[in-house]
């Protein structure tokens, strides 16, 4: 097996650690913030895991960036849908759901009353996971056949 295929492999299963800590961590606050409940060092612990699980998929995607067949800088690049998604989109997008995350968990930090550390990052993770999904569900249109 190519190194390739090794680091291809641990970025897709990579993200069903990022996503099943992100979804924890969303409820979890959700739960939080509209039960009134107090925020404690395990709230904090699994908002820091999903902040690391965050930043170690990104350093395996950057690394896989350099791998990538699908990763070109050329002229065509933009013209085709596939290449521009993964030399493009794809990894745009999830930089700025991880700074999303991040901005998130830092300013959850410094908020004093639990209601506030659990709304930031309601919010916050909550809009991250969105885009996440929307950047690997965009990620499926030229493989469905979009010329887009």
């Amino acid at each position: 097996m190519s190194f390739y295929l090794i680091i291809k492999s641990l970025h897709s299963g990579f993200r069903y650690i990022v996503f099943l800590l992100l979804i924890i961590a969303i409820v979890q606050s959700i739960l939080g913030w509209l039960g009134k409940k107090p925020f404690t060092p395990i709230n904090q612990k699994i908002n820091l895991f999903t902040l690391i699980s965050a930043h170690t998929q990104l350093l395996i995607g950057i690394v896989l960036s350099f791998l990538s067949p699908w990763v070109i800088f050329n002229s065509e690049t933009m013209k085709n849908a596939t290449t521009r998604y993964f030399t493009a989109e794809h990894w745009l997008m999830m930089v700025v759901a991880i700074a999303i995350i991040t901005i998130g968990y830092s300013k959850s930090k410094k908020i004093e009353t639990s209601e506030g550390k659990f709304k930031t990052v309601s919010i916050f993770y909550t809009v991250a996971f969105v885009l996440i999904i929307i950047t690997i569900l965009a990620g499926h249109l030229p493989l469905l056949g979009s010329t887009k």
